[in-house]
């Protein structure tokens, strides 16, 4: 294949995945790729000290377009994430400066594990942060050289911004767009950016910032858009019953972030492999036979948790995840697995935390970890051969844990069955 050929093939790669919900001009992008590396970028405000799953999305799709040959840039907003976009529900709480900066070092550390950066590479990332060109930013130049160009009509036409018109929309957020813009626009003097991406909720800012490049300096730029991912039942992607599913270790754990990909529904799951991982077109053609044909062996679900942890967390962490899912009912050694990862995996399942010196009996942990209803249940379920602890069939209800019991973490696993485990959290 050719370096033209391959550049181009970015977008046919990005088609095929259904990763193009809108694009300015299409042929202009192919034709610009074919001549050379394009520049492009992303943009991710610091509205949250780490970004989440819709942010990923563009990561991997900044990822494709550096892998194809082109040039990217990931911009940290550390002047956006003063303000934040405005969202259609209300009016965003705007966080203290020192904040912002803490979470802007944090969102750039994550963006950077995605983009490679080595100068010996043709076409290496850039980190660059708009903070830079707006923290000196004189208030009537901005208003003469960028307010000029947008016409409040339009401006008004923005469906986030009519959904907010009744309830109200500050200054400061019906003006967002104006200062995305102005990134582009100095990405483009700059770096000769001329792509920028985003998801498709941010169209009509991605599109105003190509309109002010072709006011300022009549140059040609480009947008495209990926769709907003959603779950087959219309709910929102990247939710969870206990909130929003982070890149952040400490704010989703390895174990979790796993069972997340995991537990995909069948409905979903090849979408997701086709947006959210690298797998070849022939292999996600026999992952999604394998779906259909045998949906109980859950393959497609494997791997797309085992790809997607390991981008987000590294092999290691995916392994000792896989370890513990299996560990935990009972296929493999309890005592392999490190402490951060066991008690994060029994963090997310049903669990109690007692004192080691004050340790209760089996029986009053299977009913403190809600495996059973009652002490008179937990003492059939014992005798019946269907009570475990630390993976060793527990005959006496009354026995009570010793220290020597304690696994990694000063935990203990409990289970009921072969399928309904529970932890015990001494301390």
């Amino acid at each position: 294949m050719t370096d033209s050929a391959s550049r181009t093939q970015v977008l046919d790669d990005l088609d095929s995945r259904g990763l193009i919900a809108h694009s300015t001009d299409p042929d202009a992008l192919r034709a610009s790729m074919a001549e050379g590396p394009i520049t492009s970028y992303v943009g991710f405000d610091p509205t949250a000290p780490s970004l989440h799953m819709g942010n990923l999305l563009q990561l991997l799709t900044l990822r494709r377009l550096q892998l194809a040959g082109h040039n990217p840039i990931g911009l940290v907003g550390g002047a956006t994430g003063l303000i934040g976009d405005p969202k259609e529900s209300s009016e965003r709480v705007l966080n203290p400066k020192d904040v912002v900066q803490q979470w802007v070092e944090r969102v750039r550390g994550q963006v950077e594990r995605f983009l490679d950066f080595d100068t010996s590479l043709p076409n290496p990332a850039r980190m660059v942060n708009n903070y830079d060109w707006t923290k000196d930013l004189n208030t009537l130049d901005f208003l003469r050289d960028i307010g000029k160009h947008f016409p409040v009509n339009r401006m008004l036409g923005r469906e986030v911004v009519k959904a907010r018109l009744e309830q109200g929309i500050s200054y400061t957020e019906f003006s967002y767009v104006l200062l995305q813009s102005l990134d582009y626009l100095e990405l483009y003097r700059r770096y000769g950016c001329t792509l920028q991406t985003g998801g498709s909720d941010q169209w009509g800012n991605l599109t105003a910032g190509v309109e002010l490049i072709r006011r300022t300096e009549s140059g040609k730029a480009h947008a495209l858009a990926t769709p907003l991912v959603t779950k087959a039942d219309g709910t929102k992607f990247g939710k969870t019953e206990s909130g929003t599913v982070w890149l952040d270790r400490e704010l989703t754990s390895p174990y979790a972030f796993y069972q997340f990909w995991f537990n995909t529904d069948d409905r979903d799951v090849m979408q997701l492999v086709r947006y959210y991982t690298f797998r070849s077109a022939d292999e996600i053609a026999e992952l999604e036979k394998a779906t259909a044909d045998r949906p109980h062996a859950r393959e497609a679900q494997r791997v797309l948790a085992e790809d997607v942890t390991t981008l987000v967390h590294g092999a290691a962490d995916t392994a000792h995840v896989q370890l513990a899912a299996k560990a935990l009912f009972g296929q493999s050694d309890l005592r392999e697995l490190n402490a951060e990862t066991l008690v994060a995996a029994l963090k997310e399942a049903p669990h109690t935390e007692v004192s080691a010196a004050a340790m209760p009996t089996v029986a009053d942990l299977l009913v403190q970890t809600g495996l059973v209803a009652s002490k008179s249940a937990a003492r059939r379920t014992v005798s019946e051969g269907g009570a475990y602890l630390n993976n060793e069939k527990v005959s006496d209800a009354e026995y009570v844990p010793t220290t020597d019991d304690l696994l990694p973490g000063s935990a203990l696993v409990l289970r009921r069955g072969k399928r309904s485990f529970a932890g015990v959290l001494a301390g």
